[in-house]
């Protein structure tokens, strides 16, 4: 339910870039250096090669950190059937600008064979699997 405060008032449009002119530094979409996880969700992911190799899906937080771990890739299929979920790790991945997407040192190959669930699986329920996502990539501690 919409408040009528007397004082009440819009700080910018909405979906505006504009920064918060009450000089918080807030912005809604993006800054140079922060970036809304809706604008994240979709980008696409390109190998070393510049080779498209999936977009991400969305991202793991830490709870307690409050860091990016992983980025959960969606890879293969079409229109969403055979579609794979690949968690990448943040660190691992490098935003392109030319490419306008984010590369990973990784091929197909590689990407193929690693730690990976279909839609209607929740494999974070299981406390081996990010040990398994280690094991395979690396750490991935922030």
């Amino acid at each position: 339910m919409p408040t009528n405060l007397p004082q009440e008032s819009r700080i910018r449009p909405t979906g505006s870039m504009e920064l918060d002119p009450s000089g918080e530094g807030v912005a809604v979409d993006e800054t140079r250096r922060m970036i809304a996880s809706n604008k994240v969700e979709g980008t696409a992911v390109f190998n070393g090669q510049g080779e498209a190799l999936g977009s991400v899906y969305n991202f793991m937080v830490d709870k307690f950190t409050g860091q990016v771990g992983y980025v959960v890739m969606s890879f293969g299929g079409f229109l969403g059937i055979g579609e794979r979920y690949h968690p990448l790790p943040w660190k691992a991945l490098t935003y392109d600008t030319t490419l306008g997407g984010y590369r990973i040192d990784l091929d197909r190959d590689r990407l193929e064979e690693a730690p990976n669930y279909g839609p209607d699986d929740d494999p974070f329920a299981d406390p081996d699997y990010g040990r398994r996502l280690d094991d395979y990539y690396g750490p991935a501690r922030i």
